[in-house]
């Protein structure tokens, strides 16, 4: 059977089914699959679960793999495959404020890196009953809905991205001495340039962020807050609610997301990921 795209929203993201990613994909499928990746900037492969090999080999349609910062999450015979985890084991690991969860901030993946991967891929192999689901926003039509005025100001911006930033209310990993060299505190435009399709979209992430190049704190949380308001308004938005087997491979470059970290405790959530290097990097 020939692969089948249909849109999962308004806002953004496609799913396909009849793919078998177990076994190599032949040219025509993975032009399909590229094209409709840079159209609607999320994909959700329906699939049965693939071992790390499998999914690795998937990966490489879409670029490089390359081994996260957190090095206790990989895979032992595949390092870009990070195994994780999500399940709540007790009382104590659900915190009572969603706030408090790392994953629930609106984010980009790894943008604290000087050359960010231009995309994840996220393969669900166990889900809670309820809740757990991932959250998008299509930060390029976010950025073409600003006025002409607000377009100008943001035009030459530039924002420092830091592994932690006191914005975010939650706390990330604690790094190794070794980690902790290897993710220095970076630059990044505020309106980034996609680097193959040219669209405009607004570069931002709440866990990240921390302030904008040459402007004093308060005035540069104001902006932030206002553009993370923005961006994040139902009409760019999609919720993936998982199913065993999904892969969904997002755009980093104009996509952001959060996961909905209200699931019952004692029921497993369980994820293979790996990233995908910027072909412009």
């Amino acid at each position: 059977m020939k692969l089948k795209v249909s849109p999962l929203s308004s806002a953004l993201g496609a799913e396909i089914f009849n793919g078998n990613y177990s076994n190599p994909l032949n040219n025509e499928e993975i032009e399909l699959i590229y094209k409709s990746f840079l159209k609607y900037h999320l994909l959700c492969l329906r699939s049965k679960t693939l071992n790390s090999k499998e999914l690795y080999k998937l990966a490489t349609y879409f670029g490089k793999p390359f081994t996260e910062v957190t090095r206790n999450h990989w895979d032992i015979d595949v390092p870009e495959i990070s195994i994780l985890e999500s399940t709540y084991n007790s009382d104590k690991d659900k915190p009572k404020d969603p706030k408090l969860n790392r994953r629930s901030g609106w984010h980009t993946d790894h943008s604290f890196k000087k050359n960010p991967p231009k995309a994840t891929i996220l393969h669900a192999h166990n889900i809670p009953s309820y809740g757990g689901h991932t959250r998008f926003c299509n930060t390029r039509k976010a950025y073409e809905d600003l006025s002409a005025e607000m377009k100008i100001l943001l035009k030459n911006l530039s924002t420092v991205h830091c592994y932690d930033t006191k914005r975010a209310p939650a706390r990330p990993v604690k790094r190794s001495k070794e980690e902790i060299k290897d993710t220095p505190d970076v630059i990044h435009p505020l309106v980034r340039i996609h680097n193959e399709t040219n669209k405009k979209a607004l570069y931002f992430n709440s866990n990240r962020t921390d302030r904008i190049v040459g402007f004093e704190r308060k005035k540069s949380d104001l902006l932030l807050d206002k553009i993370h308001i923005h961006m994040t308004q139902n009409k760019y938005r999609y919720d993936h609610e998982w199913e065993i087997g999904d892969i969904i491979i997002w755009d980093n470059r104009c996509l952001i997301h959060s996961v909905n970290v209200d699931y019952p405790i004692g029921e497993a959530r369980f994820h293979l990921r790996t990233l995908i290097k910027n072909n412009a990097n």
